[in-house]
């Protein structure tokens, strides 16, 4: 158990610090494919599986307005980065890689203003960019919270650890004493034993000098019954 945590911890440890220096967001100049038109915008790879990246970019999105899902894209109205266009529609999808995904958000600038096509699309990568910072950080809040977790439960087992050990210390103190009373009893023991075997030394030899003294009365007591017949 204590092994395993140790285990955990230092994995955790370990995952978060390489994690931490190898992850740097870079958004790029990227054409998506939207209902068959290739439609160009911003993109930004991200380390994670594509449903991991799908659903953290659609809570994103949907955070930002009003928002519209079909079965391949968003769209996104209504948003602070609308301005006054606020029914033209933002677009985004999440694309499969190889051993990542990447996140999309681009315009049809056919249908915007073209004095504020330039202006929403640095807002985009913008957007985009924060994004892939809140998404790395997300991501990194759950190994916390795991290695949290692990921490909580090192310190319950040391917690447990302690009173185990003070329980056991309270026993061998309480073993110590009842050693001592142990040895005590025993040496009492021994010398009662010792004194009981002088006692029933004793005791024989007052017995056989008894018996010497009643063999030797019942003698006198025969003698004066002799003299006692030769009375006539």
């Amino acid at each position: 158990m204590i092994k395993k945590l140790i285990t955990l911890a230092l994995a955790s440890f370990f995952s978060v610090a390489g994690f931490c220096q190898t992850v740097k967001v870079k958004v790029k100049k990227e054409t998506a494919r939207i209902k068959s038109e290739a439609i160009e915008g911003y993109g930004v790879d991200l380390d994670g599986s594509f449903s991991e990246v799908n659903a953290a970019f659609i809570k994103y999105i949907k955070a930002q307005g009003k928002v519209k899902q079909n079965s391949d894209y968003i769209s996104l109205t209504e948003s602070h980065m609308h301005g006054k266009n606020s029914a033209l529609p933002i677009l985004a999808t999440t694309k499969n890689k190889d051993k990542s995904a990447q996140a999309w958000i681009g315009i049809k600038t056919s249908e915007w203003p073209a004095e504020d096509v330039e202006s929403i699309q640095k807002r985009l990568e913008k957007m985009l960019y924060d994004f892939g910072i809140q998404f790395y950080r997300d991501k990194v809040q759950v190994q916390i919270d795991e290695t949290n977790h692990a921490l909580q439960a090192v310190e319950k087992q040391q917690q447990k650890l302690t009173n185990q050990n003070r329980e056991l210390n309270t026993k061998l103190e309480d073993n110590k004493r009842e050693k001592i009373q142990i040895e005590k009893s025993l040496e009492n023991n021994k010398l009662e034993y010792e004194t009981l075997l002088k006692k029933i030394e004793k005791n024989k030899k007052d017995r056989d000098s008894v018996a010497l003294a009643g063999d030797q009365i019942k003698k006198v007591v025969e003698a004066q019954k002799m003299k006692q017949g030769e009375i006539k």
